[in-house]
């Protein structure tokens, strides 16, 4: 039934996508800074409580409708199940983009490229050359590809009915919202969703990686992910895109022109530097790791009904 509800969710969500921009991400955005009006005095136990009042109740909510629409017939709950999926999973929260920049890069249309990556990932980006643009893209894609496919898919495997869908997909809103602003200052209310995002990011993230080496140039991408990764500013994220460049054999990093100067970033990856071709070598690793991830659920739905 996993399995089903996994192909399910992805085929409804690419005839009929729904993006990031959706009403029901625009609510819960609304509820979290609600929350955070109410419960931010500061402390860090405020934000334990306003991340424990902004998730559990959602996890329960979404266990109890599953557990009696399956109670009625399992069907209803497998229903349910896509429904949570179709909200929380999906490549158009990210692709629509994606496909954009690399549609206006192929044209030769680097101030429409510059603005879409700008809008996607909140970054400076007037100043960037074509294989800036490119690069950029491509990390921002490998990292919401994991977000929002990868790791989601892993928690709704690991956690009965819809429950990890839902608290890893509300965990990393509040990571967004939350978490990073307490990692770049001193801001305590944020600091419990960054510690719980990570935690929970750690074994997904790993995974990832993993499968963008089998389904990419195995080799590159073990030695970029031990010899380079440790050198970019968040670790987890270096281990997926040393991963991701090394098995596409594209570097990824090196410096970017931002701001009216030159931000310097590790170098990451092996190989060529980026270009528009590789951003769609970049969606065909995704795709394979993707059907990697539904082969292994197959065999291990298959191995337990036997």
């Amino acid at each position: 039934m996993s399995l089903l509800a996994l192909v399910l969710a992805l085929l409804l969500e690419q005839f009929h996508p729904l993006g990031s921009r959706n009403q029901f991400f625009l609510l819960y955005t609304r509820f979290s800074n609600l929350i955070e009006r109410k419960f931010n005095a500061g402390e860090y136990v405020h934000g334990v409580v306003g991340w424990l009042l902004a998730v559990v109740p959602a996890c329960l909510i979404a266990w109890a409708v599953y557990a009696v629409l399956h109670r009625i017939n399992p069907f209803l709950g497998l229903a349910w199940n896509v429904v949570i999926l179709y909200l929380t999973m999906g490549f158009r929260h990210f692709s629509s983009a994606f496909s954009g920049i690399s549609e206006s890069l192929q044209q030769q249309d680097l101030h429409s490229a510059r603005e879409l990556l700008s809008g996607w990932t909140n970054q400076p980006t007037s100043e960037m050359t074509e294989s800036e643009v490119s690069k950029v893209s491509i990390e921002q894609g490998l990292i919401d590809s994991h977000r929002y496919v990868f790791a989601t898919i892993f928690w709704f495997l690991m956690l009965p009915g819809p429950i990890g869908a839902v608290l890893y997909r509300l965990s990393s809103r509040l990571f967004d919202k939350w978490g990073q602003r307490a990692e770049r200052t001193d801001d305590l209310f944020g600091r419990f969703a960054a510690t719980m995002h990570n935690l929970l990011d750690w074994i997904p993230i790993r995974l990832t990686a993993v499968s963008f080496a089998i389904v990419g140039d195995f080799e590159d991408a073990v030695y970029c992910w031990r010899a380079q990764a440790a050198n970019w500013a968040n670790y987890a994220y270096g281990i997926l895109l040393a991963s991701g460049a090394g098995a596409i054999g594209v570097r990824l990093g090196d410096p970017v022109h931002q701001d009216h100067t030159v931000k310097y970033r590790p170098e990451l990856g092996v190989g060529d530097e980026a270009d528009p071709d590789y951003l769609k070598s970049a969606v065909g690793l995704i795709w394979r790791g993707v059907l990697l991830w539904l082969l292994v659920v197959l065999l291990l739905s298959l191995s337990h009904a036997i």
